[in-house]
C-alpha cells in the first residue's frame, strides 16, 4: 500500500513539472487580465457631457507636476517612491482633449517644445541638404491663447482612520479603514495681458478598506480549529488624481461661462448647467440672480403720527384768557396732595391752574409782601 501511494506521488509530480516546463504556460498569469483602454470615471463623463461651445479654445500646458513633494506613508520604513504621480502634465492635457467629447479645447505642445522644435529644425536641413528647397515652408505652429498651469499641491494621508470588530469564543472579524485626501489646483491666464482668469481647485478622498475574519478554538479534545480570512481594497492614487484633474477642467468650464470668458453655440443651454453646478457647489436650488438699479429702490416715508384723543392723566395749562372771550366750562379735577396728576410725572409749575379745574378751586392770587402805604409805621 505504501509502495502504490509513493508511486502516485510520484506520477502526479511528474505531471505537474511537465505542465510547467510547457512553453505556454506561464503561472504569473494565471489570474492575469486584459488591459483596458481607458479607465472611466464619473467625472469624465461628466466633462465628456458638457455642451458645444461656440468655438474652441486653443490651451497650452506647460508644466502641471507634483508640488507635494511627499513620499508614501509606511509605518514601518521610509518609502523613497512618492505618494502620487509624476504625470499629471499628461493627465490634464488628456482630459483637456476629452471636454465636452473633444469640442472645447486644442492643446498644444508645450511640455515637450525643445524636441518638437528641434524636431522641426531637422525638417528643414533635411529638405536644404537633399533637394527639398522647392517643397512648402512648414507651417506655423499653433499659438494659444491660455495658458493653464497649476499642479497636485497637496496629499493629506491618514486624515481619518477607524475600525470595528468583535470576537466571541474564538471566532470573530474586525474592518479597518483609512482616509486619504489629494488636492489639485488649476488656474487659466490670459496669453495677451498675462491676467490670471480663473483659478479652481478640487480635492478627491481616496479610501482603504479591510476586512478580516478568523476562527481559534478548540472543537473537540485535541482537536484545534484555526482558520483566517480577508480582503483589502486601495483605492488607486492614480485614478483618484486622474478624476480630481478631470473635475477641475469641468470647474474651470463652468467658472468661465458664469463669467462670460467663452460661451455655449446653444445659449440657452448656459444656465441650466450653471444652476446645475451652483446646486452641487453650493447646495442651492433654483438659484435666481437678482439685480437692482437705484430707481428700483424706494423710501416710503415715515406714518404719520397724531396725538390720541385719549389725554387722561395729561396735564394741560390754562391759556391766557383774551379780553371778551368766555372763560370754558371747567370740570372737577381731585388732585392728591404730594402726587401730580400726570403719569409721567412731570413736576406743575407754580400757579399753574389746569383747565378741568373749577374755578372756586382755583388758586388765589399772591399777596405782596410789602405794607400798605397808608398804615402809618409804629
Amino acid at each position: 500500500m505504501r509502495i502504490f501511494r509513493n508511486l502516485l506521488l510520484t506520477v502526479v509530480s511528474s505531471v505537474a513539472l511537465a505542465a510547467c516546463a510547457q512553453p505556454n504556460s506561464r503561472p504569473e498569469l494565471a489570474f492575469s487580465q486584459p488591459a483596458e483602454a481607458e479607465i472611466k470615471t464619473i467625472n469624465l463623463d461628466e466633462l465628456q457631457a458638457l455642451p458645444e461651445p461656440f468655438r474652441k479654445v486653443a490651451v497650452a500646458v506647460y508644466k502641471f507636476e507634483d508640488l507635494t513633494g511627499q513620499n508614501k506613508p509606511n509605518e514601518n520604513f521610509s518609502e523613497y517612491s512618492r505618494a502620487v504621480t509624476q504625470g499629471g502634465t499628461s493627465i490634464l492635457i488628456n482630459a483637456l482633449e476629452r471636454a465636452g467629447n473633444r469640442k472645447w479645447f486644442t492643446p498644444v505642445e508645450r511640455a515637450s517644445l525643445p524636441s518638437l522644435l528641434q524636431e522641426r529644425q531637422i525638417i528643414r536641413v533635411t529638405r536644404e541638404e537633399y533637394g527639398g528647397k522647392d517643397l512648402p515652408a512648414l507651417p506655423p505652429m499653433t499659438y494659444a491663447g491660455i495658458m493653464l498651469e497649476g499642479g497636485i499641491i497637496g496629499y493629506d494621508s491618514n486624515t481619518i482612520t477607524g475600525g470595528f470588530g468583535a470576537r466571541f469564543l474564538g471566532v470573530g472579524a474586525n474592518a479597518d479603514y483609512r482616509r486619504d485626501t489629494v488636492t489639485v489646483f488649476l488656474r487659466a491666464v490670459s496669453v495677451q495681458s498675462g491676467e490670471v482668469l480663473k483659478s479652481v481647485n478640487v480635492s478627491k478622498t481616496i479610501y482603504s478598506a479591510a476586512l478580516q475574519g478568523g476562527a481559534f478554538r478548540f472543537v473537540d479534545f485535541k482537536k484545534l480549529l484555526e482558520v483566517e480570512t480577508g480582503i483589502t481594497t486601495n483605492e488607486p492614487v492614480t485614478l483618484a488624481v486622474k478624476s480630481a484633474v478631470e473635475k477641475a477642467v469641468y470647474t474651470l468650464v463652468v467658472e468661465g461661462l458664469i463669467d462670460n470668458f467663452w460661451r455655449l453655440k446653444d445659449p440657452a443651454q448656459t444656465q441650466g448647467l450653471i444652476n446645475k453646478y451652483w446646486a452641487e457647489r453650493d447646495g442651492i436650488y433654483n438659484v435666481q440672480t437678482v439685480k437692482t438699479s437705484p430707481g428700483d429702490l424706494q423710501v416710503s416715508p415715515p406714518p404719520a403720527r397724531s396725538p390720541s384723543p385719549d389725554a387722561n392723566g395729561e396735564e394741560k395749562l390754562a391759556p391766557p384768557l383774551t379780553p371778551g372771550v368766555p372763560a370754558p366750562t371747567p370740570g372737577p379735577t381731585y388732585i392728591v396732595p404730594g402726587q401730580t396728576p400726570n403719569p409721567g410725572g412731570r413736576i406743575i409749575a407754580p400757579g399753574a391752574v389746569p383747565m378741568s379745574a373749577p374755578v372756586e378751586h382755583q388758586a388765589p392770587a399772591p399777596q405782596s409782601a410789602e405794607a400798605p402805604a397808608s398804615q402809618p409805621l409804629p
